[in-house]
Parts: structure tokens; C-alpha cells; sequence
């Protein structure tokens, strides 16, 4: 797996993710090898950059319909990816630079969740292997690329058994492109932490205190360019927003 995870780490360095996945020589690739690749990545890319939480993916019906895959799956997050709302983000540090927007949480020190928010998303929207698999998505830590958050202010707090009501709404330049109810993934985001906590026990690990999830999105990636402007909006969770530079 370090080979593998060498040459991915070098791929996403470069800005041209998975590589190896377009290789016909590379061996199919087992899912639980997937996740092995990014626990590899993520002690190459250590001490410098550090995991500061994890993302659930593939798991709202807009993603599983572009995919063609069905989730859940498990991406993690790097404090070096984390950017201020209001940011601008260059086009260029990016491959196919795609957004999504969805609810993030963070836990508190009881293993719950303390506060809820929207959050831009990004991504490197990049798939070699015909057709993807999920192992290939894995590999490439969810096609993660950071992630847009709001002034810890900003952060709502909630209790894990309230209900999540309202829409979810992205703009560019103004206008709607999508929207749907914020607990579109199963189980809304409580769901989708307790799948991440039972993942993530049958690995040995667990969430932190303090700890960023994003809990998945229910609608889709939506490709942006060099000159946009992207706000998510969350009923009463506020919004998020990032301009997208040359």
C-alpha cells in the first residue's frame, strides 16, 4: 500500500489526482485497501499537515446519481485544506474544481454533537478508472480538495436529537443552481455521524472532541469557473461563501 500511497500523494501534489486508477496495470483494488492508502497519505503528509476531522460521502441521492455508486464512505479532513468564509481560491490549485454544499458539525467533548453549520465543500472532480469504484473514491479521499467554513462564531449549537428543518441553498453569482432539505442524506446529519462512529470503531479509531465532520451533502457537485461567486445558505444555520480567482 505505501507505493501506491507515494504515488497518489505525488499525483494530488501535482494537481493531476489518481493517476494510478487510469493505469491498466494497477491490481483491482480492494476496498479496505482504499482506506489503508489514506491512513498511508495521511502519515506522509504528517507532521506538517494534520487530520482535524473526516467527511462521510456518497451518500445523498445527487452524489450516488453522478457517481453511479452508493456510499457511505469515509475522506479526511487536513487542517492545511480548511479556509476562512469570504476566501478566494485559485482555479488553477485545483482539478475540475467542483463545490458542494452541506451541513458540517462539530463534536463536543461528550461524544455528541455541539455545533451545526453549512460549508462549502470543494473538490477535485477527477475520476480515471472506467467505470469508478468506490475503492477508487476512497483511495482519493472522497475526491476531497478543503473545505470553506464560517467565523467559529458562527458555529450553531444543536443538540443531536433536534430535528434539522429548512433548505439547503447554493447560489452562483446570485442565482439558486440548487437546493434541497438540509436532512436529505439518511438519517440527516445524526445519521451520518453514527454511521462514521460504528466506521470508525471497526477500524479502531473514533471522533475527537473538536473534531469536523461533514455529514454529506443532498445535493450534487456542481462544476464552478474562474470568476464565480458561491454562497450556501442553511435555514436558520446561516451561510457560507467563496469567490473563485484565476
Amino acid at each position: 500500500m505505501r507505493s501506491l500511497a507515494l504515488r497518489q500523494l505525488a499525483d494530488y501534489r501535482a494537481g493531476t489526482p489518481g493517476t494510478s486508477f487510469a493505469d491498466p496495470g494497477l491490481p483491482p483494488l480492494a476496498l479496505e485497501d482504499a482506506y489503508r492508502v489514506q491512513v498511508e497519505v495521511a502519515a506522509l503528509r504528517g507532521p506538517a499537515e494534520q487530520v482535524v476531522g473526516y467527511k462521510v460521502g456518497c451518500t445523498g441521492p445527487g452524489t450516488r446519481a453522478q457517481f453511479g455508486l452508493d456510499g457511505p464512505i469515509r475522506g479526511l479532513l487536513y487542517d492545511t485544506e480548511l479556509h476562512p468564509s469570504g476566501s478566494e481560491l485559485s482555479y488553477r490549485a485545483y482539478a475540475d474544481l467542483a463545490i458542494e454544499g452541506e451541513l458540517a458539525v462539530r463534536m463536543g467533548g461528550d461524544g455528541r454533537i455541539a455545533q451545526v453549520f453549512p460549508v462549502i465543500e470543494l473538490h477535485n472532480y477527477v475520476f480515471r478508472g472506467q467505470p469508478p469504484t468506490l475503492s477508487e473514491l476512497v483511495a482519493n479521499n472522497g475526491i476531497n480538495a478543503g473545505v470553506i467554513l464560517p467565523p467559529p462564531a458562527a458555529e450553531v449549537p444543536w443538540r443531536e436529537d433536534e430535528p434539522v428543518t429548512g433548505r439547503l441553498t447554493v447560489q452562483i453569482n446570485g442565482t439558486c443552481v440548487e437546493e434541497g432539505p438540509m436532512d436529505g442524506v439518511p438519517g440527516g446529519p445524526a445519521g451520518s455521524l453514527r454511521w462514521l462512529a460504528q466506521h470508525l470503531a471497526d477500524h479502531g479509531l473514533s471522533v475527537r472532541p473538536g473534531q469536523l465532520i461533514l455529514t454529506g451533502t443532498p445535493l450534487g457537485l456542481i462544476r464552478v469557473r474562474p470568476g464565480d461567486h458561491i454562497r450556501v445558505t442553511a435555514d436558520h444555520l446561516g451561510a457560507v461563501e467563496a469567490t473563485i480567482g484565476p
